[in-house]
């Protein structure tokens, strides 16, 4: 690994587990928006894994260098040079996505910062395209394990805007914008990839 690059461990253990899901669902030649591409880890893998698709990572301004340098490092044909993208934009940088997916973004947004992700995914989704959320949910209201709860209480004391989300206010904030959601998996480390499809 290059010493330069931003680099998680986090993304190196998840990335597999992440794959046998994206693989059951982008199936389908066409582009991934990822929103929140963070180090790039995930963009250079998925895009590597998955060459049928064209994986479009973008983040904010101030992730873009390490994202860009990891994507030129990788030189794959099917990974597009990393845009900038701020959810609360009336206007994103890409306009149509046949699927979009975001990692461990929902708990250090605010809420208001959630539900502009939410409307912006329904506005670049194609029809019967598909939503891939990954990262730790409460269930009903509850949060699943200790370290899940301590994991909060962290992220609050960091900022009381942030939070880990409840399912169930995310599948009603998906269905407010056409997005059904369809199906959810358990990963590792109590985390969930939950689904959404555009109606």
């Amino acid at each position: 690994m290059n010493s330069i690059l931003p680099y998680s461990e986090a993304c190196e253990r998840n990335q597999a587990p992440i794959l046998l899901v994206l693989q059951r669902w982008f199936r389908v030649d066409g582009t991934v928006l990822e929103i929140g591409a963070g180090t790039g880890q995930h963009a250079v893998y998925f895009a590597r894994q998955l060459p049928h698709v064209t994986w479009q990572p973008t983040d904010r301004a101030e992730n873009l260098p390490g994202i860009r340098a990891r994507a030129a490092e990788a030189a794959l044909k099917n990974l597009s040079v990393p845009l900038e993208l701020d959810v609360r934009s009336d206007v994103w940088p890409i306009d149509r996505a046949r699927y979009v997916f975001s990692a461990n973004t929902t708990h250090i947004m605010s809420w208001p910062e959630v539900e502009a992700m939410f409307a912006g995914i329904a506005r670049a989704l194609e029809k019967s395209g598909a939503l891939l959320l990954y990262g730790p949910f409460n269930r009903e209201g509850n949060f699943t394990s200790d370290s899940n709860r301590a994991f909060d209480q962290a992220l609050r004391a960091r900022d009381p805007a942030m939070g880990i989300r409840d399912d169930e206010a995310l599948i009603r904030l998906g269905r407010r914008h056409g997005l059904v959601f369809t199906a959810e998996y358990d990963l590792p480390a109590n985390n969930r990839i939950m689904v959404w499809v555009r109606s």
